[in-house]
């Protein structure tokens, strides 16, 4: 569904590996979302050898026999779901070993904490986009674009008054067409570590 991690942390796909699929504008049991058994089922349908919801947003981590399958089973997983509970959304895949070279980056390893409302990151849609030059801030200064890998790009969110930006809403009036999907680092971070034993702390404490 998105093209691979390009930023020299490879390699990305091999054998017998574990993938994770984000997927988009997804509640787990809300309307046109599966729920988290539908969820797994559909990917041990599809040809996946386990599958375990992560959360319940929409990340699902799988198992596959050969890395060339992991597309695969994703889009039949996908067909599956649109078919039972009307999921539309697409997803976006990494590998964990993918997902551990953006935690080695440490991309908020200079931000104050207390300082923002969150640490994001956003995965990007598989067609080449052209990202402006960063980092840079929105209009309220409450989204600033840290960084990018090319496939992916780093944010903060910042509360101005009761509301805090959204890097995803950012993004898509900057970049179209208009399908990103973030994640808070502190969702990811934990996949790594539950799947591959990583300790490292992409944010400050």
């Amino acid at each position: 569904m998105t093209a691979p991690f390009n930023s020299g942390l490879r390699p990305a796909f091999s054998p017998e590996v574990k993938y994770v699929a984000f997927f988009r504008n997804v509640n787990l049991g809300r309307a046109n979302c599966p729920s988290k058994a539908q969820l797994e089922d559909a990917f041990m349908r599809a040809g996946a050898q386990l599958a375990s919801s992560f959360l319940t947003n929409g990340t699902i981590v799988f198992d596959v026999a050969a890395s060339d399958r992991a597309r695969k089973i994703l889009a039949a997983a996908h067909r599956t779901l649109q078919a039972e509970c009307g999921l539309k959304e697409p997803a976006y895949l990494r590998t964990v070993e993918q997902l551990a070279g953006l935690v080695a980056l440490m991309p908020f390893a200079s931000v104050e904490r207390d300082a923002v409302y969150e640490c994001c990151i956003s995965f990007l849609p598989p067609e080449d986009v052209a990202l402006p030059a960063l980092p840079m801030s929105s209009k309220r200064a409450d989204v600033e674009l840290i960084s990018t890998t090319g496939t992916e790009v780093f944010s903060v969110s910042r509360k101005i008054g009761n509301t805090p930006g959204s890097p995803n809403a950012f993004l898509e009036k900057l970049i179209l067409p208009p399908h990103f999907r973030t994640r808070p680092i502190r969702n990811v971070a934990p996949v790594v570590r539950v799947e591959r034993g990583v300790t490292a702390q992409p944010v400050a404490a």
